[in-house]
């Protein structure tokens, strides 16, 4: 299972290392990664694999929201099911 979590923020140092950190300690792996610096704003799309995930998805989503507040980012976790169902017709 994937799912795709979204970051959109003021750039600062370490905003990769501290979401690619996050992910770790879930056992969440990164599976795919793009990410730019649009004036001061940093943008990141990342594919990353739940199948070995520590916890329940909802933890994990709340987790990434709260790493992203403390951090003055907008961090958006969405599971592929959801994400497919979205973009659907």
């Amino acid at each position: 299972m994937k799912a795709v979590i979204t970051v959109v923020g003021h750039d600062s140092i370490g905003i990769i290392a501290g979401i690619s950190a996050e992910c770790a300690a879930y056992g969440v792996n990164i599976n795919e990664i793009t990410q730019s610096v649009l004036s001061d704003y940093f943008v990141m799309i990342m594919i990353v694999d739940i199948a070995e995930i520590k916890c329940d998805f909802s933890e994990f989503v709340d987790a990434m929201e709260r790493h992203g507040r403390g951090r003055g980012l907008e961090i958006h976790v969405m599971h592929e099911n959801i994400f497919n169902s979205m973009h659907e017709i």
